[in-house]
């Protein structure tokens, strides 16, 4: 069946939170699906006043999209056109499209990182009544659906014999407007980055924590054995808070630390291939003391087991790759004491390492900036903050200069930052301890503007002594401290802060 009402209305509604100046086109579709208009239904009584269509824009490590020509000498098009009655959902009508026209299969195709299932553009357009008036004038609503290469592709090969053939044109050349604006402005480079997260859960003794997964169709894996894990969703802030929720979602488990350790290649439901980021992490509780809400059972199993699972070879080929760098540090003969429940940060005797936070203070004319975060933020929503994020594979000087121009366009060189406060900060009890750095950036370049949307809302500069409610605690510890010039706040620990 074609896409649904609610999975159009969602479209549109996640294209509008970072395209809002597009909501006047698109108005009268969200006025229709809101009444209950049934795409599904295009001759009933409830049909929508409107074809749907769909396009492919597929981004190629030069800068490039794709265009098509639907006879020969005839115009450069997107792959796309109307969706079909077995096209479940948007990005499946554009796979469709751009494998017939093209002759390029959802496999050599990923979703981005930047985009996931949004569209990057959809266009509206009225065509003309019929010239007998068979068919009455009527809006097509185009979704533009965005993909890179999953695999570098030097020619479009046609997938019918003598069907004519495609070129790639660079962003400035693209056609129309609104789609050129958008691609021009965005992060699009053609490569392909990690869209899903795993955990690599292994105990140090040899064993790994496998997730049987459900037998039930459209899931990935139905039936099989897999690792934790699952897609990134608009609310998380890196690949890490990815895993994360899904660890803590799917069975209540919570790692205090996770090490990226390879990038894996599945394929996904619809076929595309799918960059999934691999983190290992250790852990030696008891899976059945978990509260799993997705899947059958977890469990610990063995190579010598594992062959005879139903697992997949690139799985199977990444934990053997795994236990072939990681040497188990006591052997059969020594077996390691599980405990029966969870291994939880700050659990007495355990070694935990720390998450890093960098924040960056600006302050200017005794005013501080700070940001709205999105209200469906996975952690503070709704609330005010720093311009934050975690350590990656980089210094935490690094990070913060990447932050700055990710989160707010703001150029800052290295030389100019310095580290004024740290706050050593634990959430909630069990919750993974922090190190949160607040650097104060001297000089700077350009004014705050909103580079990612979906996470914060909105930047505002606020005076030290009138700062705005609700704030992150910590945020508010850190400021107070700075002003008081301490160096040093524990938030947190035993139910109390102290300042030092």
């Amino acid at each position: 069946m074609p896409p649904t009402r609610s999975h159009l209305r969602d479209a549109v509604a996640a294209h509008l939170e970072r395209r809002p100046a597009g909501r006047e086109g698109l108005e009268d579709l969200l006025t229709a699906l809101d009444a209950g208009a049934d795409p599904a239904d295009p001759a009933g009584p409830t049909a929508l006043a409107g074809r749907i269509t769909c396009s492919a824009v597929v981004v190629d490590r030069h800068r490039r999209v794709l265009y098509v020509r639907n006879r020969p000498g005839g115009s450069l098009l997107l792959p796309g056109g109307r969706v079909g009655p077995d096209d479940r959902t948007l990005l499946a009508a554009a796979l469709r499209a751009v494998h017939e026209q093209a002759g390029i299969p959802p496999a050599a195709l990923c979703r981005t990182a930047e985009y996931l299932d949004v569209p990057v553009d959809i266009g509206v357009d009225t065509a003309e009544a019929g010239p007998t008036g068979g068919e009455p004038a009527r809006r097509h609503y185009d979704f533009r659906m965005v993909f890179h290469l999953a695999e570098e592709i030097n020619e479009v090969a046609p997938r019918h014999e003598g069907a004519p053939g495609g070129e790639w044109l660079p962003f400035d050349e693209v056609g129309p407007p609104a789609l050129r604006a958008g691609l021009l402005a965005s992060g699009l480079d053609g490569l392909a980055e990690p869209v899903n997260a795993s955990a690599l859960i292994h105990d140090g003794a040899g064993r790994y924590l496998l997730h049987l997964r459900d037998h039930i169709p459209d899931i990935w894996e139905p039936g099989a054995w897999a690792l934790l894990g699952g897609g990134r969703e608009p609310q998380d802030t890196s690949l890490e808070d990815t895993v994360r929720r899904e660890l803590w979602e799917e069975a209540g488990l919570e790692p205090s630390a996770l090490e990226p350790f390879a990038v894996e290649h599945a394929t996904g439901t619809d076929g595309t291939t799918v960059p999934v980021q691999i983190f290992a992490a250790r852990w030696n509780g008891d899976p059945g003391a978990l509260t799993l809400t997705e899947g059958v059972m977890l469990a610990w199993h063995d190579l010598r087991t594992m062959p005879r699972l139903r697992l997949s070879p690139s799985t199977l080929a990444l934990i053997r790759r795994h236990a072939a760098e990681h040497v188990p540090e006591q052997g059969p003969e020594h077996p390691v004491e599980h405990t029966p429940e969870p291994v939880r940060a700050g659990s007495a005797n355990v070694p935990v390492p720390h998450i890093v936070g960098v924040h960056l203070y600006l302050e200017r004319d005794g005013e501080v900036l700070l940001g709205l975060r999105h209200p469906d933020s996975a952690y503070a929503g709704s609330t005010h903050h720093f311009l934050a994020g975690h350590c990656e594979q980089e210094s935490a000087v690094s990070c913060l200069v990447r932050e700055a121009q990710e989160e707010a366009g703001l150029d800052i060189d290295p030389a100019h930052v310095d580290l004024v406060h740290l706050v050593h900060v634990r959430d909630r009890p069990g919750a993974p301890p922090r190190m949160q750095l607040v650097f104060r950036a001297r000089r700077w370049r350009g004014e705050p503007r909103l580079r990612e949307p979906d996470r914060c809302v909105s930047w505002k500069w606020w005076p030290l002594d009138a700062l705005p409610e609700p704030i992150v605690p910590y945020a508010r510890a850190a400021l107070e401290g700075i002003r008081a010039g301490r160096p040093y706040t524990e938030l947190g620990w035993n139910d109390r802060w102290s300042a030092r």
